[in-house]
């Protein structure tokens, strides 16, 4: 089994490593164009800059084959810029210039609503699902989702907010769990969209 990282711009290497640390060295491919798209089963989109991220998808003339293959069923585990890439609806940012989706979950965002990079903060999610203490969610000029409405449903939150939302297997989060050191989100994307067993 191959799980990509779109890697494009953002957290590159601390997905490659929170997915190999699981997987195991040689598991993980640097998806860049459309042959290593075509080589994973499953695909991280990490955080970074939602509007770079957005060009450079279009650069490498990856939107198509990334939207058919989402369509088609492709497991994806969209973190920070990668939730806001797959949101369906943007609420616009004064003096801010969106990027555009993919629009895969049925959600609004907004993006760093939760302030400036200085304003970054950790703070306690829960999970569904997910045993053990609640997860240390890291906040990086982190979106909000505004609202959850189809086929898309909440499975993570800070006290009342949503964090953390999935339709299928597309798994949206406004926090960046590759930046924790804690793998259980990792591995339970793996378990629940692929099937995955540790135990193996």
């Amino acid at each position: 089994m191959k799980v990509g990282v779109l890697a494009l711009q953002g957290d590159v290497p601390e997905h490659r490593s929170a997915f190999e640390h699981l997987l195991g060295p040689g598991s993980v491919v640097l998806v860049r164009d459309r042959d290593g798209l075509a080589a994973v089963s499953a695909l991280s989109i990490p955080g970074g800059e939602s509007t770079t991220l957005s060009n450079l998808l279009d650069e490498a003339a990856l939107r198509g084959p990334l939207t058919a293959r989402i369509g088609a069923g492709l497991p994806v585990l969209a973190t920070c810029a990668g939730l806001i890439l797959l949101s369906r609806q943007l609420d616009p940012v004064p003096g801010g210039r969106d990027p555009t989706p993919i629009p895969m979950l049925d959600i609004t965002v907004r993006r760093n609503d939760h302030g400036r990079q200085r304003e970054s903060f950790e703070a306690n999610v829960t999970v569904d699902g997910l045993s053990g203490p609640p997860f240390p969610g890291i906040f990086i000029r982190a979106p909000r989702i505004l609202h959850v409405q189809g086929s898309t449903t909440a499975f993570a939150r800070r006290g009342e907010e949503v964090v953390g939302v999935r339709s299928g297997p597309l798994w949206g989060l406004s926090f960046h769990p590759e930046l924790s050191g804690d793998p259980r989100i990792h591995e339970q994307f793996l378990k629940e969209t692929l099937g995955w067993d540790q135990a193996r």
